[in-house]
C-alpha cells in the first residue's frame, strides 16, 4: 500500500503499531513512542521540523541492508543507529514493508507469548 493524501503517515503508523498485542503509545521526547510492556519497538521523533519518519529496532544486518537498498528512504537514526535501530522516511512509504519491519521490531522486544499471538495457527 502506498501513502495517499487522505491518510496521514502518522495515523497509518499508529494504526500498524497499535494493532499489535498489548501495544501502547506514550508521548515522550516530543512524539509518540510505541511500546509493549513499556519496551519501545517504534517511535516518531517530535521535533516538528523533519518530514514524517519512524525509528524501529532492527535485527543485526537489517539496518545496513535497508540503507544499501535505498539510502533516500532508509537511514540510521541519531543516538539509536549505533545500537542497530533503523529509520524510514514515511512519505510515499511501502506500507506493507514498513508494517513487516514494525512487526519484526515488536517481536524483538515483546515477550515470546505475545509474539506467538502474531503467528498463524
Amino acid at each position: 500500500m502506498r501513502y495517499t493524501a487522505t491518510v496521514k503517515p502518522q495515523a497509518r503508523l499508529a494504526r500498524i503499531c497499535l494493532s499489535l498485542p498489548e501495544a501502547t503509545v506514550v508521548e515522550q521526547w516530543g512524539g509518540p513512542t510505541y511500546r509493549v510492556r513499556n519496551k519501545i519497538f517504534a517511535m516518531q521523533p517530535g521535533d516538528g521540523e523533519a518530514p514524517p519518519q519512524v525509528w524501529f529496532k532492527a535485527e543485526p544486518g537489517v539496518q545496513a541492508a535497508l540503507i544499501a537498498e535505498d539510502p533516500d528512504r532508509w537511514f540510521a537514526p541519531p543516538y539509536l543507529g549505533p545500537k542497530g535501530w533503523a529509520a524510514a522516511w514515511l512519505a510515499d512509504a511501502d506500507w506493507d514493508h514498513v508494517g513487516d519491519l514494525i512487526e519484526s521490531s515488536f517481536r524483538l522486544v515483546a515477550p515470546k507469548r505475545l509474539s506467538k499471538l502474531l503467528d498463524p495457527s
